[in-house]
């Protein structure tokens, strides 16, 4: 991590032994790979990540080297396949650990010790060693051994509970949140805080992360409104916390085209009234406050409704925010695409992949003038860098990479 070298990626020169798998471990070790880390992803053809078989897949074709998934979240890595149940295996990612300077994985606690590589082994191997270990519950407690994925998540913290319309059954946001947010931002932080504090120190670091926890912090009002209040909270669909009123999305003229308005103040109800033609319910005395307005939401969405779905939904936002009203088009997947602010900022990024060929990659969401960083080369396919690495990094010939595959080592 030079301070000196402002060509280089920011953590040029850090190399990370992944056994992270998944989402949100696969997630962290990307930010650190698109930040210049040297990510080794260590892989098996015996269990394969699953997100290698999660869709969607390029041209609807099914394979290992085809899930789109995978590969927004692997960019820049480099796959090594091994059996860890093999005897020889061990000894191999010994060598890579000496090489290496972070160690990341998101199993349940024991399973790293089941491959002999528990804290307190690697760190033998490597003193300086920053392990990372985000299982969902923590390497303690009652409920460490307990399996969970981002929907889990979700459940277990309350999110899910929060999340959908009143007097539904509760929604959940899928993984969304859990997986792509919370939990590979702050694993991410903690590995470049424990990077800085072996660049001062000298000392390495076990990182015991519980992925509920960060889950948690995205429930701070609702927690608070509890142990301030007495309020448990409920599902608020589109409601708002800040209670403004409309807030809510309306539907507009087109297939399944919607927009979002968001009042917060008179002015800019007087302001939503001019821009939708002054329709004379906009006088309706149950209107007239916004406290009125929460309180008569449903029929007051209805009569917006009435109005937008007559209207261009982008034309609509462009006069609403032109009057200072909080107002977007709610865009597809095909419509973020050709957004012309990500494309101005150059967001999305064409890399051309060994196996689907040409394809959208997100790129880093923020630039460093001095320390240029993103991603540069497309997800690996499943052991495409296994004999490189044996090469580069272990030292091995030909021959023994040859040996050791037909023995099974390297899978």
């Amino acid at each position: 991590m030079s301070d000196t070298n402002h060509s280089a990626p920011p953590l040029a020169g850090i190399r990370v032994t992944d056994f992270t798998w998944i989402g949100a471990g696969s997630y962290t070790t990307k930010m650190l790979s698109d930040s210049g880390a040297d990510v080794v992803k260590i892989e098996s053809t015996e269990r394969i990540d699953s997100l290698r078989l999660a869709a969607p897949y390029k041209d609807g074709i099914k394979g290992v080297n085809r899930s789109g998934y995978f590969a927004d979240r692997n960019s820049g890595k480099r796959s090594l396949t091994l059996n860890m149940k093999h005897p020889r295996a061990l000894g191999l990612v010994t060598r890579l650990i000496q090489q290496s300077d972070v160690i990341a994985n998101n199993f349940t606690p024991g399973v790293m010790e089941r491959f002999g590589l528990g804290y307190e082994t690697v760190r033998a191997i490597k003193p300086d060693i920053i392990y990372l270990a985000m299982s969902m519950q923590g390497s303690s407690g009652p409920e460490k051994d307990y399996l969970g994925y981002g929907a889990t998540m979700a459940a277990v913290t309350g999110m899910q509970y929060m999340t959908g319309l009143p007097g539904r059954e509760p929604a959940g946001t899928g993984t969304n949140y859990p997986d792509h947010l919370p939990n590979p931002c702050h694993a991410t932080f903690a590995v470049l805080a424990a990077l800085r504090h072996r660049r001062r120190t000298g000392q390495g670091q076990y990182i015991d992360l519980a992925q509920t926890e960060p889950t948690i912090a995205l429930l701070g009002p609702a927690v608070l409104d509890y142990t301030v209040n007495g309020v448990k909270g409920s599902p608020s669909g589109n409601a708002s916390a800040d209670q403004a009123a409309p807030y809510d999305a309306f539907p507009c003229a087109g297939e399944d085209r919607w927009i979002t308005i968001g009042i917060h103040s008179e002015t800019q109800w007087k302001a939503l009234a001019g821009a939708l033609g002054q329709p004379a319910w906009m006088d309706d005395s149950r209107f007239a406050t916004a406290a009125g307005r929460r309180k008569h939401a449903e029929p007051l969405r209805e009569l917006i409704s009435s109005v937008t779905l007559q209207r261009d939904a982008t034309e609509l936002m462009q006069a609403l925010q032109a009057c200072g009203i909080a107002a977007a088009v709610v865009n597809t997947a095909a419509d973020v695409i050709v957004d012309p602010q990500l494309v101005h900022r150059g967001h999305w990024l064409t890399l051309n992949h060994p196996e689907m060929g040409p394809s959208l990659y997100n790129a880093q969401p923020f630039r460093m003038k001095r320390a240029p960083s993103n991603v540069k080369q497309p997800a690996p396919l499943l052991g495409q860098h296994t004999r490189e690495v044996c090469r580069e990094l272990l030292g091995l010939d030909e021959n023994e990479i040859e040996v050791l595959t037909q023995e099974g080592a390297l899978s």
